[in-house]
């Protein structure tokens, strides 16, 4: 299985969001900076996860982007869902009359305990927990 462009980017940019939570919402060419995605690339990622309730825009000069709900009520899954759409790693586990050997394979048994696994993971991990783990992507200069 490999994730889209879609889904890791939005990844990287939503918790960019999360990480600078509680402050002045981050502009769409100042993520796109500190990420590497082309800023057009990225106003289709925020329009989706704005769709979804993720992210909120702040119009105005110092205007942007923050999160609509607290990081620890975002689970990745969410958001995982998202942007790339369900976990299905063959199309047998979503429906059983694809394949007329479908009740009986022993293969098709792993491939929903591969999805229950992912399922799994992204349902424990909350954008909070991430922000413990990124390094934020910003100097600072001391003099």
């Amino acid at each position: 299985m490999k994730l889209s462009t879609r889904t890791r980017y939005g990844m990287r940019a939503i918790i960019e969001l999360a990480q600078h939570e509680g402050k002045r919402p981050l502009q769409l060419k100042v993520i796109a900076e500190r990420q590497d995605i082309s800023v057009k690339y990225l106003e289709q990622l925020m329009s989706l996860l704005r769709s979804a309730g993720f992210v909120r825009s702040v119009r105005g000069s110092k205007g942007g982007y923050i999160l609509a709900r607290p990081a620890d009520q975002i689970k990745l899954s969410e958001v995982f869902r998202c942007l790339e759409g369900p976990v299905t790693t063959a199309e047998c586990t979503e429906d059983e009359s694809y394949c007329e050997r479908a009740t009986d394979c022993a293969a098709r048994e792993v491939w929903k305990r591969v999805e229950s696994a992912i399922h799994g993971v992204l349902d424990s991990i909350k954008l909070s927990d991430l922000i413990q783990q990124a390094k934020p992507n910003t100097t600072e200069y001391h003099i």
